[in-house]
């Protein structure tokens, strides 16, 4: 081995990066910044307000747990209201995500084995899960200073779905959408460079062929494999084939089973929406890569902030109020929503929020490729 040859290559390694902005920018600004993200959400989080509705079928003994639940609560600017019944409780908590009904049954401080049953909406599982266990600890307590009785059991109920140990069904719309903008994201961006490193968008640029129809014409050509990705991704999250033992084969399942209480075809107009939306946004950073790294240098700066803000990784409830007016201006915000309301309330397209979240999702799509049909260049590369 030549010491001469290595020391050769390692200083035009160096000179490589130490001229590429974009690299040196990854190395030592970007990581800061996200770190810096992820550390200031854990931190600066808010705790769950909790916003409660009691129906009170224990007459006397539950106003006394009401009484002293609204004193272990104080501290935290709980609100409690009394409602008539489980239904109108019901109705509350499905028209506002953020409250909670808890039901005290008859019963209720006479020693013998209730159960406190906690509803909650549950399009917000993670939020949701917060809440109720930040509120156990204060309901218990609130039942051994009324009485020192029996405990109850405390049962988490939804108004839409059903509480499920499946970490999938809480995860599922969260990951799709995120997987679904990632890769075709990567794949547009990546193929795109490759058009205009290789000549082929210069030679098209010297045509009369407008702007508008370069980004319509691959749009749509980078769609078409998009939508059949989005397909293939739907079909393996929420189906599930068993196979039966073959031969030293174990029995085994192809599929996540992902349950889903609205139509997969709205599911999926959600998702080919986002879908497209990545496509367009590919193309726009495309325009200003030079290389394939540098695609994949801005996925810490595209991406990374939307799972830190859009409810996939933390409930957009427990964020920073400073960063909160952020996640309505992200593609993945209004994905994830659609896809709970879909996975889990069985909202169909006369749903005036999910309405909202398609019309978004679309309008995303076309203004990044209308900003994208304004930064390609002539020059290319």
């Amino acid at each position: 081995m030549s010491g001469r040859r290595i020391g050769g290559l390692f200083r035009r390694v160096v000179q490589e990066i130490r001229r590429d902005h974009r690299s040196l920018g990854l190395l030592f600004i970007v990581p800061l910044l996200v770190t810096g993200l992820f550390t200031f959400i854990l931190r600066e989080g808010q705790t769950p307000t909790l916003d409660l509705v009691i129906v009170n079928e224990a007459g006397l003994p539950g106003s006394v747990i009401s009484s002293a639940l609204t004193t272990a609560l104080a501290d935290q600017d709980a609100t409690v209201t009394q409602v008539a019944d489980e239904i109108a409780a019901r109705s509350i908590v499905r028209d506002d995500s953020s409250r909670i009904a808890i039901v005290l049954p008859a019963g209720l401080g006479t020693g013998n084995a209730t159960t406190i049953t906690v509803i909650t909406n549950g399009l917000d599982p993670s939020g949701e899960g917060s809440r109720v266990s930040a509120l156990r600890a204060s309901l218990l307590s609130a039942v051994t200073a009324g009485f020192g009785t029996t405990l109850p059991t405390i049962e988490h109920d939804t108004v839409y779905g059903t509480p499920s140990d499946d970490p999938m069904a809480t995860f599922a719309p969260a990951m799709v959408a995120f997987f679904v903008y990632f890769f075709v994201y990567l794949l547009t961006g990546v193929s795109f460079l490759r058009e205009r490193t290789g000549g082929t968008l210069e030679r098209l640029m010297a045509t009369p062929v407008s702007r508008g129809e370069i980004v319509v014409g691959y749009t749509l050509g980078f769609g078409l494999f998009a939508v059949a990705q989005v397909a293939v991704i739907m079909c393996w999250v929420l189906g599930s084939v068993e196979v039966p033992a073959l031969g030293p084969l174990p029995a085994f399942s192809l599929g996540l089973g992902v349950p889903v209480a609205g139509s997969p075809l709205i599911a999926y107009l959600v998702v080919v929406l986002l879908a497209m939306g990545a496509v367009s946004l590919g193309i726009f950073f495309s325009t200003f890569a030079r290389t394939e790294l540098q695609i994949i240098q801005f996925i810490p700066i595209v991406l990374v902030p939307q799972i830190l803000l859009c409810g996939v990784l933390f409930p957009v409830s427990s964020l920073p109020p400073v960063v909160q007016p952020l996640t309505p201006l992200l593609p993945l915000t209004y994905a994830v929503n659609g896809l709970r309301q879909v996975f889990i309330a069985a909202a169909d397209l006369g749903v005036r929020e999910l309405q909202v979240d398609l019309l978004v999702l679309a309008g995303f799509a076309l203004f990044f490729a209308a900003i994208a049909a304004l930064t390609i260049r002539r020059d290319g590369v």
